[in-house]
């Protein structure tokens, strides 16, 4: 039986509160959407990748529960701040990786207009620096871009998440996916 969205976010009131008998209700509520996401993340990674997925769950639920003043807004910005979470763990162990792998080199490719991860460290890495670059002119389609593409959110809670229409997730996700394809492609 799947939590509902209200046990979950009266959960993350107790968390933010400081209820040390909410956070550990909280963990088994939602630790099988974040095992399947850092399940999606990692199917796409090399097979000798060092970091497992339940190892991923851990390290972003240790680090969400640490957070001090969060107001949670619900299920959907939990588990939108999860895939951020998520991701820059991925992101350090790639640059980590690389350092020591590549001397630190760094490799282009184009993003696909496909919803596929991407498939290596470099690839991985490319993608992080395109979206800090759009959320130097745009934050709000970069946070879209993540709670979508990493956070596998859909429109409608993407869209309560930021407190925006979906009609503006749409044209954002839109628009921010044709500036990252041209992005990457033209620093290729």
């Amino acid at each position: 039986m799947s939590p509902t969205s209200a046990e979950v976010t009266q959960l993350l009131q107790g968390v933010r509160d400081g209820d040390e008998r909410a956070i550990s209700r909280l963990m088994p509520l939602v630790y099988g959407e974040l095992r399947r996401l850092a399940g999606r993340y990692m199917r796409d990674e090399r097979g000798n990748h060092t970091l497992q997925p339940t190892a991923l769950v851990h390290e972003a639920y240790l680090r969400l529960v640490d957070q001090k003043g969060v107001k949670w807004q619900g299920r959907a910005h939990f588990m939108g701040v999860a895939a951020q979470m998520m991701r820059r763990i991925l992101v350090d162990h790639a640059r980590g990786h690389a350092r020591v792998k590549r001397g630190g080199a760094q490799i282009r490719v184009p993003l696909e207009e496909a919803m596929v991860l991407p498939e290596n460290d470099g690839q991985l890495l490319a993608l992080d620096e395109a979206l800090k670059r759009l959320s130097e002119i745009d934050p709000r389609q970069s946070r879209i871009v993540e709670l979508r593409f990493f956070g596998g959110l859909s429109v409608e809670e993407t869209a309560e998440v930021l407190g925006v229409s979906p009609k503006t997730v749409k044209r954002d996700w839109s628009v921010a996916r044709a500036w990252l394809h041209a992005e990457i492609r033209n620093r290729a």
